[in-house]
């Protein structure tokens, strides 16, 4: 089911990476900044969304990559992710501030940012510089990486036991 214009269903900004390529490419001849951002988002909390709704401010087309159900287990183990990829992917796409959002297999956005070609970066600041997956891509083409505060006091890992103690 597809929504009818002026409204855009979150399902039609679920795009795979070469439409989104062809998306992002279209935006930038306009003069559009495309701003990218990646994570497992695999609870979102309103640390989440203040950093999608931080990005958003820095560009004009906002691209989330979100890690597949494989990936996450890769990098979390096996009791993650909590939310499926679809229905992780779903929620992201329902968020305003959010334009497309792409499911990426591998366990960093690498192949995704070079294929993208994004002008700005984002990462929150827990990430340091010289570990941020593909600033050095974007740097070279006069792009921008920026690291942003996070909310104090949110984090997925942090809910997960929380909600674990409750039970």
């Amino acid at each position: 089911m597809h929504c009818s214009p002026p409204v855009r269903c979150a399902r039609d900004k679920i795009v795979p990476l070469g439409r989104l390529v062809r998306l992002a490419r279209s935006a930038q001849r306009r003069g559009r900044r495309v701003v990218f951002t990646n994570g497992c988002f695999d609870l979102l909390h309103a640390g989440h969304i203040s950093l999608l709704e931080r990005a958003k401010r820095l560009g004009e087309l906002l691209v989330v990559g979100t890690n597949s159900d494989r990936s996450v287990r890769g990098l979390k183990g096996r009791q993650r992710p909590l939310v499926g990829e679809r229905d992780r992917a779903l929620v992201l796409a329902a968020l305003a501030c959010v334009d497309y959002v792409t499911i990426f297999d591998a366990p960093t956005p690498q192949r995704v940012i070079e294929r993208l070609r994004p002008d700005v970066l984002i990462k929150g600041a827990d990430w340091a510089s010289g570990a941020i997956v593909g600033a050095d891509l974007v740097r070279r083409r006069g792009g921008r990486v920026v690291r942003l505060p996070l909310r104090k006091g949110y984090s997925t890992t942090r809910l997960i036991a929380r909600i674990a103690a409750a039970a």
